[in-house]
């Protein structure tokens, strides 16, 4: 089969008769432009041989089973049959296809992505916060993803790629007008997990720490030091999370890097495992992910969402999982994390989730003497199945809309509190492989004078599990153990606290 501007192939060589010689090659050209632009457009494709290995070209990016190109390039391919699949991020529709290269014939695939949504024109700008591959890569993947804002990470653990070299200046880049990435992004992934750092002039000394010593807490502490530093929790199930919640970070991983295009990781790595019988594989993490993040809500802690995708080390695409953030005016690099920051957000790894509440986006605070009722609005595009759009109030699901009841009538109804609490809205894909969704950040009520609600089932959940991570720690230097655990006896303390001074069960 022969496919191009939608399913037209030109010169694809099938009646070049006879069979194919082995070692030879063929020129194949393969252009994309955008449907409505009719502009060539940087994309990424999936491109496979007949046997389902994936197409590697020598001077693209390429990682595991894809590549990104400009709009338009050359390759030599084998003759044989191959298969595609090309995307831009999940504002545009996926294209599929499949074509013959036959000895001595040159074949053109010609392509075109049709936009099915532009968030930019709606003030939502999309970035990601966990970034691993090469420097020179970065500005084309951006752009074959449509991606806005990408910190990079270039230094953690024992690597650090400035290391003997001048730090690059300057460290933020801006290109196209409207993408920036930043150069000196870190992460510090060990024994009690992974925490991400941004905003640094250079990279913290976490080069000689071992598995569990010193305490990632340690250079949490250290970052504060530097004025604007992010510190953000890479997700929710490393053991060490309620100590780094103890000490105060910036956004904690939602849409995570277990969450794959076409599978899911099925276990917490070495975090704190979840009732695998409550939560089964494969889609179980995902949702295990979203309790701990209701519960730190719960917990009366006002941490937006984020959203990582660790290309480079996982096999996802830049930006498959993805934060898009409401900005006013023209994107700058300082508006777009003031408003992740206040949680004028939704993460997403598909589904594109755009809500207000009483005609405020998510991050805004209500309040109230007695009571309050808000009307939630919701838009929602998608590329494939969604049954149902749910409104989460305290940790719960107090709603779920067909999504076409909400196609026709744009809204999810009214909410009424006569309590402080919190409440949000996700949309979950109907992918049996993936956890595929969109998540808004919180919005929050105050009723009263009580303030924010603090639950203390909530603040003893966090307690048990640092009581637990305390009898894990395994150092046997006891000098070493004991540094350590300061900072874990730090975080009881807080969580004793929280749970004394709850104002909710």
């Amino acid at each position: 089969m022969c496919t191009g501007w939608k399913l037209a192939l030109v010169a694809c060589g099938l009646a070049s008769g006879g069979g194919f010689a082995t070692g030879a090659t063929a020129t194949t050209t393969l252009e994309v432009i955008d449907a409505a632009t009719r502009q060539p457009v940087p994309c990424r494709i999936h491109l496979k041989d007949d046997a389902g290995k994936p197409v590697k070209p020598e001077k693209l990016p390429f990682f595991r089973d894809h590549f990104a190109f400009s709009g338009r390039t050359e390759l030599e391919l084998k003759p044989g049959r191959y298969t595609y699949e090309i995307e831009r991020g999940p504002e545009y529709r996926l294209a599929r296809g499949e074509f013959v290269c036959s000895n001595g014939v040159a074949t053109i695939v010609r392509e075109s992505l049709e936009r099915i949504a532009d968030l930019a024109r709606e003030g939502w700008w999309s970035g990601e916060l966990h970034v691993h591959r090469p420097t020179n890569d970065v500005a084309l993947l951006m752009q074959a993803e449509d991606l806005h804002v990408a910190p990079v990470i270039t230094w953690w653990n024992r690597t650090d790629l400035w290391a003997g070299k001048p730090l690059p200046k300057p460290l933020l880049v801006r290109f196209d007008g409207n993408r920036f990435c930043h150069w000196m992004g870190g992460e510090d992934e060990r024994g009690g997990g992974a925490l991400l750092f941004f905003h640094l002039d250079a990279p913290l000394g976490i080069t000689n720490a071992t598995r569990e010593h010193p305490s990632a807490a340690q250079y949490l502490k250290e970052a504060r030091r530097h004025a604007g530093a992010w510190v953000d929790i890479e997700k929710p199930f490393w053991y060490d999370t309620p100590v780094w919640l103890a000490q105060g970070v910036d956004s904690v991983g939602l849409a995570v890097n277990h969450m794959q295009r076409d599978l899911m990781l099925e276990n917490e790595a070495w975090g704190r495992p979840r009732d695998a019988q409550r939560l089964p594989p494969p889609l179980g993490n995902g949702f295990y992910t979203q309790e701990i993040y209701y519960q730190i809500l719960n917990a009366g802690l006002r941490v937006p969402p984020s959203a990582g995708s660790a290309s480079g080390v996982l096999q996802n695409p830049v930006g498959y999982n993805r934060v898009y953030v409401q900005v006013r005016g023209p994107l700058t690099w300082k508006k777009w994390w003031d408003g992740l920051r206040a949680g004028r957000s939704f993460v997403s790894n598909g589904p594109l989730l755009r809500c207000r509440a009483n005609g405020e986006w998510p991050g805004k605070a209500f309040t109230a003497r007695k009571e309050i009722e808000i009307e939630v609005d919701a838009k929602l595009t998608v590329r494939e199945a969604v049954s149902a759009i749910e409104v989460i109030v305290n940790g719960r699901v107090e709603r779920s809309v067909p999504f076409a009841d909400l196609e026709r009538t744009g809204s999810l109804g009214k909410l009424k509190f006569t309590e402080s609490g919190w409440f949000l809205v996700r949309a979950i894909a109907d992918n049996p492989k993936t956890f595929r969704f969109a998540s808004t950040a919180p919005w929050h009520v105050e009723i009263g004078r009580n303030g924010p609600r603090v639950s203390r089932a909530a603040a003893q959940y966090f307690l048990d599990w640092t009581r637990e991570r305390m009898g894990r720690i395994p150092l046997a230097d006891g000098a070493q153990r004991e540094e350590v655990l300061k900072w874990h006896g730090e975080a009881e303390q807080f969580w004793e606290k929280r749970a004394r001074d709850a104002n909710a069960e």
